[in-house]
């Protein structure tokens, strides 16, 4: 009898995830969801450096902001709330920074956790390694700015009322958030700039960063099949210019 030959983890989540995506004809994760242009202002890591020169060094950038929901469950109920910041460098490939609702403390901050409300913490769940140093990054609640709302549509009307900005920062496993950006989201985008925008959280890293943890080859690859499944690449969509 012939031997049965499975297709390696990695392809098999590929093709389901593009399967999902050609289904639903949009992503496969998140698919509700906002997109608006935002900026961009690093001031740099309070503290010992991280490393990573787009953290330490101050800066400013053009940057493209989507927040959704992941299920999507209807209007305000509780969803795994979803934000994504792809920030444009200068030189070089973007950063797109992914980030899930989550809880502040250090054991909590590991976990993607439901909430009803856009405004919150939101952690990259999963860690970045630079050199032997392991990160996690953060998209926190200003105090200072406007509510972000409990629904998409109360998301579009609070941006629209002015220019919310979130806080960008980084930590060790189990040590503080250290503040060491701003985000400023300016005018949404249309529905179709929303559709065809595509984010690449394993592939579009600074140099010095990379994603790490047993299940980073699991979301480099479904992302991966998500896009092909809707016929989008690694680079789709993104503001060029600063416009807040």
């Amino acid at each position: 009898m012939p031997t049965l030959s499975w297709p390696p983890p990695a392809v098999l989540a590929e093709r389901a995830a593009r399967a999902v995506a050609r289904l639903r004809r949009g992503r496969m994760l998140h698919p509700a969801g906002r997109s608006f242009t935002g900026a961009v202002l690093v001031w740099g890591t309070p503290g010992r450096p991280t490393g990573v020169r787009l953290l330490d060094r101050p800066g400013q950038y053009p940057a493209t902001v989507r927040l959704s929901k992941g299920t999507p469950t209807p209007g305000a109920w509780p969803d795994v709330l979803g934000l994504a910041v792809r920030i444009q460098r200068t030189t070089g490939q973007p950063f797109d920074l992914l980030v899930s609702s989550s809880a502040t403390a250090p054991v909590l901050r590991h976990l993607p956790l439901p909430r009803r409300r856009f405004a919150g913490t939101y952690s990259s769940v999963m860690s970045y390694r630079t050199g032997r140093r392991r990160l996690w990054l953060a998209v926190l609640a200003d105090p200072e700015s406007p509510d972000l709302g409990r629904d998409l549509a109360g998301l579009s009307a609070a941006v629209a009322a002015g220019r919310p900005r979130l806080v960008l920062a980084v930590a060790s496993a189990a040590g503080p958030w250290r503040p060491f950006g701003q985000v400023t989201i300016g005018d949404q985008l249309s529905a179709r700039e929303d559709a065809g925008l595509a984010f690449d959280p394993v592939g579009n890293l600074p140099e010095e960063l990379r994603l790490a943890g047993p299940l980073a080859w699991l979301r480099q690859h479904t992302y991966r099949g998500s896009r092909r499944g809707r016929g989008a690449t690694a680079q789709s969509g993104g503001s060029t210019g600063l416009t807040v």
